[in-house]
């Protein structure tokens, strides 16, 4: 059971509803999560703002996809996992690759196992990456500013992840197909 209210947009304070409005534009529903976000608009306004900003960056939606996950299952967020495997799923990440981030493995794509790596390994070390993980992220053909981005979208997803596992929402329908337990 939720420990806080999930809001819809008629429920949500007035100054959240619009992001919420938002969500159901790109999402064609309001998640749960983001209900249970409405209960702070601070909260939910911050993040709509890191979510469009991330979204706009220079990685593919597979990327941000692959990172979202892999940065969810480094924060143990059901919720989370739930979702950004229906979304990586949908971005075209392969059923093997999505799995194996879900198992906290590395994906068999190269590319997306550097990205992921560097993903969980600045959650791990809490921002203490080393050169070694900097040099692999670039010798998979990313630079080495988009290192910086990533910390952006860690910074999203750390939203996310933590209001998953405070508010405990419920998960909607259609992820539980992609039910996961940390």
């Amino acid at each position: 059971m939720p420990s806080y209210p999930i809001h819809t947009i008629a429920t949500a304070p007035e100054t959240a509803r619009p992001v919420l409005e938002h969500l159901e534009k790109t999402f064609g529903m309001v998640p749960d999560l983001a209900g249970a976000m409405a209960n702070s608009p601070e909260l939910i306004k911050a993040f709509i703002g890191l979510f469009q900003q991330v979204h706009s960056g220079t990685f593919t939606e597979a990327e941000i996809q692959a990172l979202l996950l892999t940065n969810a299952v480094a924060n143990a967020c059901d919720w989370a996992v739930a979702f950004h495997t229906m979304l990586a799923l949908k971005e075209g990440l392969t059923p093997a690759d999505v799995e194996a981030m879900r198992g906290r493995g590395v994906p068999a794509d190269g590319r997306l196992a550097a990205l992921s790596g560097l993903a969980r390994r600045l959650i791990e070390t809490r921002g203490h990456v080393g050169g070694d993980d900097l040099a692999t992220f670039v010798a998979a053909g990313f630079r080495r500013e988009q290192a910086l981005e990533v910390l952006a979208v860690t910074a999203a997803s750390i939203i996310t992840n933590y209001a998953g596992t405070m508010t405990r929402p419920p998960l909607d329908d259609v992820l539980r197909p992609h039910a996961w337990r940390s």
